[in-house]
């Protein structure tokens, strides 16, 4: 059985730590994968593919067609594939993985489709409400983080908190200048300051919905100068901008930008919660995983998908969404923190911990793998 795989995007994010582990839970299976790349996509050189993964660069999504090999296929797209390659073919497997929930999207994107698999429950369910064919299963994810953990301090430095996105003029002219900004601007090292750290560990981008986020919790934090607030992670400049803009009200120094990061295992590491953003938009949230697996507590809102991946009390705390209180119940938990309430300890949530081993996503994967060999072989 042939499998391709398609992962067009140019910015490294979770879609893409995904798309590496589960290229390595196919090899463990004996699925050899063709991998089609966006050209300008340097990242995957860093990533850990399995040598049994052939990567193609594609120039657009235009010249997808001449890269999809004819006769029995298992076609894998990142996202929803283009109309053009979603047509009936014999033996041919149409999938997707499904890395964003559709509730509040339009679902029409994932139409035709001979299988959808999704990352939590919360995406299958909203696949499933739309009568799309979810996979009953979610894959979840994987907790590993490979090359980008370590188990010292790594020296951690302040770097620029934008990520330009190259199609548009604005940051295409912005991100020219800033390499002379950043020559002007100081680059300290990371120090861990006394009082509660809450850190975002995470690229700014809007799912996350931070500017909402603090737009409630802001006013909070300024009554508790005692929390510290550190963002590693950079993104867009509207997404920074609005953020900016959420952070206002807080003293000065309160939160501090440290840009984006690789050792993200040490950072975890020199924190006391990771904060997760806004629950809806999120589809699994790998970041929240990768912190408790490094000894990290998460605080989130109590809602899916962090009810999935959060066990509260065990490996962190859920709060009630802030936009329905004002943030009533983050300010009582903040203050129970600070009171000395015990700090989780998720590596003891050792059953929790296992369900997003690397070891546990092959095997929810197997059945997936005995289903495609089934389909592109029958007659």
């Amino acid at each position: 059985m042939k499998h391709v795989q398609i992962n067009l995007q140019s910015h490294f994010g979770g879609g893409e730590v995904y798309t590496t582990f589960f290229c390595r839970a196919l090899s463990q299976l004996g699925v050899a994968t063709t991998l089609l790349v966006h050209p300008r996509a340097g990242f995957w050189d860093r990533l850990g593919l399995p040598a049994d993964t052939e990567r193609i660069a594609v120039a657009s999504v235009a010249d997808l067609p001449r890269h999809i090999p004819s006769g029995p296929l298992w076609l894998l797209s990142h996202g929803p594939l283009s109309a053009a390659l979603r047509h009936p073919s014999p033996r041919r497997l149409r999938s997707a993985i499904a890395h964003m929930p559709v509730q509040g999207r339009n679902p029409a994107a994932f139409a035709g489709y001979d299988r959808i698999y999704t990352v939590s429950c919360w995406v299958r369910d909203g696949l499933l409400s739309a009568g799309l064919p979810a996979w009953d299963t979610p894959l979840l994810g994987v907790a590993g983080l490979g090359a980008r953990a370590t188990q010292g301090a790594a020296d951690i430095r302040r770097s620029s908190r934008y990520d330009w996105d190259r199609r548009k003029v604005r940051d295409r002219l912005l991100g020219a200048l800033e390499p002379m900004a950043e020559a002007l601007r100081s680059h300290p090292a990371f120090v861990r300051r006394s009082g509660l750290t809450l850190g975002i560990v995470s690229r700014l981008t809007p799912i996350k919905q931070f500017p909402q986020l603090f737009a409630q919790l802001a006013p909070v934090l300024a009554r508790h100068p005692q929390v510290n607030l550190e963002i590693f992670g950079s993104g867009g400049y509207a997404s920074v901008r609005d953020l900016d803009r959420a952070l206002a009200t807080l003293p000065p120094g309160q939160a501090r930008f440290w840009g984006q990061q690789g050792d993200v295992g040490s950072i975890y590491r020199q924190i006391d919660y990771l904060l997760s953003g806004l629950p809806e938009k999120e589809a699994l949230g790998l970041n929240v995983i990768e912190a408790q697996a490094c000894g990290t507590p998460v605080i989130a809102v109590d809602a899916p998908p962090f009810t999935e991946t959060v066990q509260d009390g065990s490996t962190g705390f859920l709060y009630r969404d802030p936009r329905q209180d004002a943030g009533a119940d983050f300010a009582r938990l903040l203050d129970e923190l600070l009171a000395g309430r015990p700090r989780p300890q998720p590596e003891l949530a050792q059953a929790h911990l296992a369900r997003f081993s690397f070891e546990a996503f092959v095997e929810r994967l197997r059945p997936i793998v005995a289903d495609a060999r089934a389909y592109t072989s029958r007659e």
